[in-house]
């Protein structure tokens, strides 16, 4: 009874020990955590409030730079076909139905052309759905007449006539007079129960002899931006609204419209002026720090008081070459990231309380729990001193941790020597055996590489030969017919000549001969018989320059380093891969942007260079199809799959290539690997995992050069290639 006592006495001390370090612990854990979730909710606030903001500016930039750019592509689209003569100015009726066309294909509000001699036609979307045709003549009043049309664009009644005079529109004056693509002034129309509010993009278009014409001109709707604005995340807490230098609202995230009606007449509403208080009160304190809105030449970040609340202010212009030059205004308040974080920091607070608590119960019941199998492992530790254990313990101020370790350390100077050898014996055939097992790894991989490399090399060669052989087998009767178009065209033009001559000469003798004029129509006869004429000869260019790309990239058994056209190889690469970047009915043209340098001719092996080019450009699709499989058909209309290409020369003696999408990006495990042998994460039968592999020993080791792989996930890839212009260069390197 009196040992059992002592035992007793003698552990309550451990227990103190163990219980009073832990509480004082987790008190200071908690003060620390209350500071740390103060200052960091600070820091999180000021953080997320910039990401934010900085993202929803980028977007808000991009989808201007993407909408706004539509109509001044349209512009010269059909500015060249009027020039090259493809469209005829003179037949209004033809236009229109051209530019009713144009309109199913692009949500915009009119597309028109306006001519020198006061007419013009035009396609229009004035209820915002319903596409109409316009078509006025020179004489007023009344010379301006607008169509309905059927499911095919051909008009079937008129609903309204009005005047319209060219000359006095700002719509025609405007891009005639600078003689050059530029936005009109903003036009606004109450159509009925449709507000017209549209920026009008036009510019001067002129015949082959570079006469003025007139102009083209195609409008498109600003309240579109209000609607794109209100779909921004940004906009359920906060105000997003964008307005010209002069004030004027141009779109905002707001339910409130950027106009009001006066009369029955559209009028604009300055920012200062906008019906919603935030977005009049945050333009009105921008106006007063900046003593107006002219003097704002780069984004600005503020942080300003609205209605005693703070509110963080992202101001960005925003220009094109055009002539457009806008502020783009974000305003988010601060309460709207203070509510997470103040739920967050009083729940971690409660919870570290709560765990203060149950872990102080927890240490009181775990020290006593401490002490007895303490002592049962000193009376067993004596019973196993012979036995197979091999540990040793420090020595304790604690009297029962201190008998446990004298026994452990006793049983430890038993086994020590047996269990050296022992470890030894092993530690020696582990390492013989792991260093025969890399072996094996690498001699394995070695050859299935080597294996793979041969079985890829003969498929290029045959693949060269092949496409060599057919690129021969066309070009022959291709270039038969191309050299005989000429001697046809020459040969139409001299019996079109003699026909001429015969009407003049006998135009009213034969009413058989006017008869057969008449029957196969012979006006149209001459006039297509020349587009025809031309439309062969750019058949026949065009599949020529088919034949000299597949003539080009066949080059797969060359043995000799060559001076080679960098430029050439990418096109002919791009012009096999047409079939996979066309228009498809799941989804669009993948977009090619070209930014090429002036690049020398580069020493290389131009045949398994263009297999490397073939396996980046292939990998880049792959991707971007890879995404499209994820969003609408919609979703990939307004960001379509985008494959950058853009070459330079660095120092005077390297080429740089790169090529960059806009996919899906890949995951740093991913890309760390991306060159290895057999690594593959595409399905089954689509990919070998050989192809970066092996480009990857083009580039480094038969060409000394250098190939890096860049990915952001979500955001794309990039994949840069860089090469010595010349050999003897490398290899002095």
């Amino acid at each position: 009874m009196k040992k059992h006592r002592s035992t007793s006495i003698k552990a309550f001390p451990l227990q103190l020990v163990l219980i009073v370090p832990f509480v004082l612990q987790i008190f200071g854990a908690v003060g620390l955590v209350g500071y740390l979730s103060f200052k960091n909710g600070q820091k999180a606030v000021n953080d997320l409030a910039d990401q934010l903001m900085n993202r929803t500016s980028a977007m808000v930039n991009q989808h201007l730079n993407s909408y706004l750019s539509i109509p001044h592509k349209l512009n010269q689209i059909n500015a060249d076909a009027i020039q090259m003569g493809l469209l005829d100015v003179r037949d209004r009726k033809t236009l229109g139905k051209y530019f009713w066309k144009q309109m199913q294909a692009y949500d915009l509000s009119y597309i028109g052309i306006g001519l020198t001699t006061g007419e013009g036609a035009g396609a229009a979307r004035y209820d915002g759905k319903t596409v109409t045709i316009d078509d006025w003549g020179s004489k007023l009043p009344n010379n301006s007449y607008t169509y309905a049309t059927d499911n095919q664009g051909d008009r079937t009644h008129v609903i309204t006539i009005f005047d319209w005079d060219n000359f006095n529109m700002p719509w025609y004056t405007q891009p005639v007079k600078a003689g050059k693509p530029v936005w009109s002034q903003i036009f606004t129309w109450n159509y009925p129960n449709h507000p017209y509010i549209v920026a009008s993009g036009g510019q001067p278009i002129y015949n082959a002899q570079h006469q003025l014409l007139g102009m083209v001109g195609t409008d498109i709707h600003l309240l579109k931006l209000s609607e794109f604005l209100r779909r921004l995340d940004v906009s359920r807490t906060g105000q997003v609204f964008i307005m010209e230098r002069n004030g004027m609202l141009i779109a905002n995230s707001s339910t409130q419209q950027p106009f009001t009606l006066v009369k029955d007449n559209i009028q604009r509403l300055k920012a200062t002026e906008s019906k919603d208080p935030t977005v009049q009160g945050i333009a009105k304190q921008i106006e007063q720090n900046f003593k107006g809105f002219q003097s704002i030449t780069k984004p600005k970040k503020l942080k300003l008081d609205w209605q005693g609340k703070p509110h963080f202010v992202y101001v960005t212009p925003w220009r094109d070459q055009y002539g457009l030059d806008w502020l783009v205004v974000v305003s988010v308040p601060e309460q709207a990231f203070m509510a997470q974080i103040d739920a967050n920091t009083h729940t971690t607070i409660l919870l570290c309380l709560g765990a203060l608590a149950v872990a102080t119960v927890m240490g009181y019941f775990t020290s006593g729990w401490i002490i007895h199998p303490i002592l049962r492992l000193n009376r067993a530790s004596q019973v196993m001193a012979s036995g197979n254990l091999n540990q040793v313990v420090d020595v304790s101020n604690i009297q029962e941790l201190n008998t446990l370790a004298h026994s452990f350390n006793y049983m430890a100077g038993q086994l020590q020597q047996s269990f050296t050898a022992l470890e030894n014996s092993k530690a020696e055939l582990e390492n013989r055996v792991e260093e025969r097992t890399a072996e094996l790894k690498t001699t394995l991989s070695e050859l299935q590489r080597t294996q793979a490399q041969v079985v890829q090399s003969e498929k290029m060669s045959s693949l060269g030969q092949l496409v060599a052989g057919v690129a021969h087998e066309i070009n022959n009767p291709v270039n038969f017919i191309h050299g005989n178009i000429s001697h046809l065209n020459e040969y139409t033009q001299d019996l079109l000549r003699m026909i001429y001559l015969y009407q003049q000469r006998h135009s009213s003798d034969d009413p058989e001969i006017a008869a057969l004029a008449d029957e196969i129509d012979l006006e149209f006869l001459v006039e297509d018989l020349q587009k025809m004429l031309s439309s062969m000869k750019m058949g026949t260019d065009r599949i020529r320059n088919i034949v000299l790309s597949l003539r080009n990239f066949s080059r797969m058994d060359e043995a000799e380093f060559k001076a080679v056209d960098i430029h050439e190889g990418i096109e002919s690469t791009l012009l096999i891969l047409q079939y996979r970047l066309k228009d498809k009915p799941e989804y669009p043209a993948i977009e090619i942007i070209r930014d090429y340098g002036n690049l020398p001719q580069v020493e290389c092996y131009a045949g398994q260079l263009n297999q490397v080019l073939m396996n980046v450009l292939v990998n880049a699709i792959d991707a971007l199809e890879d995404a499209n499989a994820q969003r609408t058909y919609e979703q990939i209309k307004e960001n379509p799959g985008r494959i950058n290409i853009r070459t330079s020369v660095n120092n005077s003696q390297w080429v740089e290539i790169a090529i960059a999408d806009n996919g899906l990006g890949m995951p740093e495990q991913v890309k760390n690997r991306i060159f290895d042998p057999f690594f593959t994460t595409k399905v089954v039968g689509k990919g070998t995992g050989m192809g970066m592999a092996i480009s990857y020993q083009i580039i480094i080791e038969k060409h000394g050069g250098k190939f890096e792989c860049f990915s952001t996930l979500g955001q794309g890839s990039e994949f840069i290639i860089k090469l010595p212009i010349q050999q003897q260069f490398c290899k002095a390197a």
